[in-house]
């Protein structure tokens, strides 16, 4: 329920254009395509779908999707030969696995294909959105359609232009800094945990490993907080807490 109320309040995403994304779904399952289509429909994207790797190969010329949904089980080959195909042919499509194989070399297997992310069978319809929202926003095919800015005191972040200020400065971020910083602006004044940080900035399990938000915070510190009043502070034993300066 969580996840579902956070994804209510994102905004849409679009192509450039101002077209919808277009998502290659690719799965023998029809329950579960049929389950997954109408989640992303909900987003206003459209979905093709494909039952077989050759008709996914098919679909993909004709379609030229956003991103890919691809189950590793077919039942004329599996997504990895699927993908090392498209690969092949230039494609850098962002791709996400679907499998029931859960083991690490599997996943290894698949990332080191070509592979984007990777989600096991069962899962869950609102961490696949979220999943694939996090593949689109780091390609420049996708734009926020309300293009909204997030605001903090004298901070602000443009979530289209990707321009963060701070008292009229500008502030250079990575990727992750950026996406970091974002998560703490949607949630001012709140105390965000360890395990909730990983989970919503990083695709994926860091095996509880609370360290590597211990050194992106101090990164994002130096560079929001240099020589000013601070505003990202830590909330000794709990985690972290973005607020305006005093």
């Amino acid at each position: 329920m969580r996840r579902r109320a956070v994804l209510a309040k994102l905004p849409r995403i679009s192509r450039l254009d101002g077209s919808a994304i277009r998502v290659l779904l690719v799965d023998d399952e029809d329950t579960l395509t049929n389950l997954v289509s109408l989640a992303l429909s909900y987003e206003g994207w459209i979905v093709d779908v494909a039952h077989t790797g050759q008709a996914a190969l098919r679909a993909y010329r004709e379609n030229r999707p956003d991103v890919v949904i691809l189950d590793i089980m077919l039942p004329d080959t599996d997504g990895l030969s699927v993908l090392r195909h498209l690969r092949s042919g230039g494609s850098t499509t962002p791709t996400l696995f679907l499998t029931a194989r859960d083991s690490v070399d599997d996943r290894i297997i698949g990332l080191t294909a070509g592979g984007d992310d990777y989600m096991t069978k069962p899962f869950s319809l609102e961490e696949l959105v979220a999943r694939l929202r996090g593949l689109l926003r780091r390609t420049v095919q996708a734009v926020p359609v309300e293009q909204p800015a997030l605001m903090v005191g004298t901070l602000t972040l443009d979530e289209v232009s990707y321009q963060v200020r701070r008292d009229d400065a500008d502030i250079m971020l990575t990727t992750t800094e950026f996406d970091l910083l974002r998560f703490f602006m949607r949630n001012p004044m709140r105390v965000l945990s360890r395990a909730q940080i990983l989970d919503e900035v990083w695709n994926y399990d860091f095996a509880g490993r609370g360290s590597i938000v211990d050194l992106y915070v101090s990164y994002l510190r130096k560079k929001i907080d240099a020589e000013r009043a601070p505003m990202l502070h830590t909330v000794r034993g709990v985690g972290y807490m973005l607020r305006p300066a005093e």
